[in-house]
């Protein structure tokens, strides 16, 4: 599939220009993964996004990860330039990829038959049980 996909845009004269940009991020991508940590690179989804004037941008999902990469740049980048590849610097970016919310249950509220037999029983406990205390406290907080 992306044999057939290289060609289709290597056969479109247009598409030409979008084909080099798409493989030279992918070998910065494999460039930069390689010159990592292996640890950090696994730990945390990694993605370059670019590279302009010489700086490389990556996008991180942790901000520690991206912490430790950013004081590690200097050396990366001598590790990238060791493998061919044009690059000055690099900017370290944090891109938290936000999981869908889950909806907050709504609180549980006792009936009015609930809260009568817990006003029972905490009036049959003596006035200093810990059981008593709960239960008024928690007829309050529920009705």
């Amino acid at each position: 599939m992306a044999q057939h996909l290289k060609t289709l845009l290597n056969g479109t004269q247009e598409l030409q220009p979008l084909l080099a940009k798409v493989l030279s991020l992918s070998a910065l991508q494999r460039h930069f993964i390689n010159a990592a940590p292996t640890n950090l690179v696994q730990s945390s989804q990694v993605q370059v996004l670019g590279l302009q004037l010489g700086t490389l941008s990556v996008a991180v999902s942790n901000a520690t990860v991206a912490a430790k990469l950013r004081q590690l740049a200097p050396e990366l980048v001598v590790q990238m330039q060791n493998r061919g590849c044009e690059v000055s610097g690099i900017r370290v970016k944090v891109q938290v990829s936000f999981d869908r919310l889950q909806p907050k249950p709504a609180p549980h509220k006792l009936s009015k038959t609930a809260q009568n037999a817990l006003n029972e029983l905490s009036l049959n406990l003596n006035d200093d049980s810990p059981l008593k205390l709960a239960l008024k406290k928690m007829t309050r907080a529920k009705s």
